[in-house]
């Protein structure tokens, strides 16, 4: 059974794994890091620095077998209702069996019930369809941007899909 729990410095060896090369490297964070490849000492780094923010959630997700994924969570407003998600990524030797979705379901879980969160938000990059697909099995629907945004990366247009789901319209049963 996928648990969540809070993010530890040494998670971080198993994170930077999963991801195999630098294309999925930038379809996961954006162009948040500066190169690649993704160090542990880069990522603890980056949360390090946001370590005592009281808006700002990284978690891990694991079973009996160890790390199965990761995602950091963020209030985006100081009332503390809109929650996004990023940098979502689960152990590649597991993708493709659920683990993503039932990650999802209980970091919606945490955001709506423990947290607060009125509605939760993420991204993705439309040359991602996996992600995208998971993301919507979770619950997510897209937003009709007013106007379309996109990253420039490796010389290419990468448009950005934002989607968001609400605490009641939400689907998900971790449970299930």
């Amino acid at each position: 059974m996928l648990r969540l729990r809070p993010y530890r410095p040494g998670d971080a060896a198993a994170i930077v794994t999963w991801i195999r090369d630098e294309y999925a490297f930038r379809q996961w964070c954006a162009d948040r890091f500066e190169h690649y490849p993704l160090t542990p000492e880069d990522l603890n780094a980056h949360y390090s620095a946001l370590a005592d923010a009281d808006w700002f959630y990284p978690m891990t997700a694991f079973d009996e077998n160890g790390i199965a994924g990761h995602l950091i969570m963020r209030f985006t407003d100081e009332q503390k209702t809109v929650l996004r998600f990023g940098f979502v990524i689960v152990d590649a030797a597991r993708r493709g069996q659920g683990y993503g979705k039932e990650m999802l379901g209980l970091a919606l879980k945490m955001a709506f019930e423990i947290l607060k969160a009125e509605t939760v938000t993420l991204g993705v990059f439309r040359n991602n369809p996996a992600a995208l697909y998971c993301y919507k099995a979770a619950g997510f629907q897209e937003i009709a941007p007013e106007k379309p945004e996109y990253y420039r990366i490796f010389g290419e247009d990468w448009e950005c899909i934002e989607l968001k789901t609400e605490k009641n319209s939400c689907r998900i049963d971790p449970e299930s």
